[in-house]
């Protein structure tokens, strides 16, 4: 077998250097080089242990090729199975991240113990010993008080870390889903580098997708993110799987949303809603719900928005407080939503309204730790604020949805009748939203849609009267 070796290659110029360098010398960038695999070339006569899919291939017409729909492993958890797009796809890798102590390892034995009892699923650990994962699953499959406790008799467990031996146990046990917990424990022994670096988690991860390509054998990765929010250093991982998935959750808060960011199979941006408990992840089938739980209603600084997380319409409350500032640069504080898209709607309040902004600290909060990305929680984060600077509440039955412009005018945003729909089912009687232009569809029944062209005209629709 040829023996593997490492370079650093210079992403910025493409340089290749034999050992790593903080600033390129070709280019003279500054953390561009990247350690990358190579093979030794072989001996005269030799054969090229260079691996594929196959190792044999030849082109075929696309007419020829079957693209019957292949059936998906089912999956028992609901949530899990919506943001992989239905089940889990055979011969597929999955890539689930998160932070450490986020819930991943639990979630992850979860679908194994759900699993086996169908198929057969080898679970390999390189962070904890088979003992703890038993303890683990003990408490995760605790019965009520009297009744047996049920294990799945086709659930494997080994602890290793050597990919050979991973290897090894898989082809012995013939598994129809493995589980890897986790990618930066693996190591292959041919490589000097240390487990958990750049070169180890990209080689180990391509053989893994190897296998699953030509065994069909379904196989989960865990992988931790860093600090700076990326797994494994450069997001190397995400490009060689089929589906990554991010487990996000604020620390202090029982939901965890399991994210997906890239999707072979399915839609990209679905979520899945779990809430932490004792017993594991359990399964959120209402989130709106679950995020209004504890709202107070007609309370200055409270304002519902609808955001569209993938295909799933969320109704949650943005809270707004303002409070006077003895600071020369009073602060703006959001929790849930961009700094810079609170900046924008501060000054357009400050601006177009004539608010008393400069005087006051602002805080936003997105009640139950979702972060909203999409501009259409633009009004009810502008109405949060402005309730609480006037001192009036939001009416209670109301949703907000719109984008705000600079000019202080509301742009329509996307699936509209998606997100009137959800707010109806939950009991909400009203909705402002921008004024269409251009006639569309009609719009959701059993909800009073009120349009405005300007923010103005939404705040005086939505702020309840003095």
């Amino acid at each position: 077998m040829a023996k593997l070796q490492t370079r650093y290659v210079c992403q910025a110029c493409g340089k290749a250097l034999a050992r790593p360098m903080g600033r390129c010398p070709a280019c003279g960038g500054w953390d561009t080089m990247v350690e990358e695999v190579v093979e030794a070339a072989p001996p005269a006569g030799g054969k090229s242990t260079r691996r594929g899919l196959s190792g044999r291939s030849a082109p075929r017409r696309l007419a020829e090729i079957e693209g019957d729909v292949e059936a998906r492993l089912p999956l028992p958890i609901g949530e899990f199975a919506r943001v992989l797009g239905g089940g889990v796809v055979p011969g597929s890798i999955v890539l689930v991240g998160g932070d450490p102590g986020i819930g991943k390892s639990t979630l992850m034995l979860q679908v194994a113990i759900e699993m086996a009892r169908d198929i057969r699923v080898l679970y390999v650990s390189g962070e904890e010993s088979e003992r703890q994962i038993k303890m683990r699953a003990m408490r995760l499959l605790r019965p009520p008080e009297g009744q047996p406790l049920s294990l799945p008799d086709d659930l494997l467990l080994v602890t290793e870390t050597n990919l050979g031996e991973i290897m090894q146990h898989i082809r012995d046990t013939a598994p129809a889903l493995v589980v890897i917990d986790s990618i930066q424990t693996v190591y292959l022994p041919e490589l000097e580098s240390s487990a958990g670096s750049i070169s180890q988690v990209r080689e180990s991860a391509s053989r893994l997708r190897e296998l699953a390509k030509s065994s069909g054998i379904a196989v989960f990765v865990i992988g931790h993110v860093t600090k700076e929010g990326i797994i494994a250093g450069p997001r190397v991982l995400e490009h060689i799987v089929d589906t990554v998935l991010y487990l996000e959750g604020d620390a202090f808060q029982a939901f965890r949303l399991l994210r997906s960011v890239k999707n072979r199979f399915g839609a990209t941006a679905e979520v899945g809603v779990f809430e932490m408990q004792e017993r594991g992840m359990a399964e959120v089938l209402n989130p709106s719900e679950a995020f209004l739980a504890e709202r107070l209603v007609n309370t200055p600084g409270s304002a519902i928005a609808v955001t569209m997380e993938g295909t799933r319409p969320l109704l949650v409350e943005v809270q707004g407080l303002t409070s006077p500032s003895s600071l020369n640069n009073p602060r703006r504080t959001p929790n849930g939503v961009d700094i810079n898209r609170l900046l924008l709607i501060t000054a357009v309040l400050t601006r177009r309204l004539g608010a008393r902004l400069a005087e006051q600290d602002v805080f936003v909060n997105v009640v139950g730790g979702l972060h909203i990305a999409e501009p259409a929680a633009d009004l009810a984060v502008a109405a949060a604020v402005a309730s609480s600077l006037r001192d009036r509440a939001v009416r209670a039955d109301c949703v907000l949805i719109g984008e705000v412009g600079l000019s202080g005018e509301l742009r329509s945003v996307g699936q509209v009748n998606a997100r009137l729909r959800e707010a109806a089912k939950l009991g909400f009687r009203a909705a402002v939203v921008p004024r269409r232009l251009r006639q569309g569809e009609p719009w959701q029944p059993g909800i009073e849609v009120l349009e405005a062209r300007s923010l103005t005209e939404a705040l005086d629709l939505a702020l309840v009267k003095a």
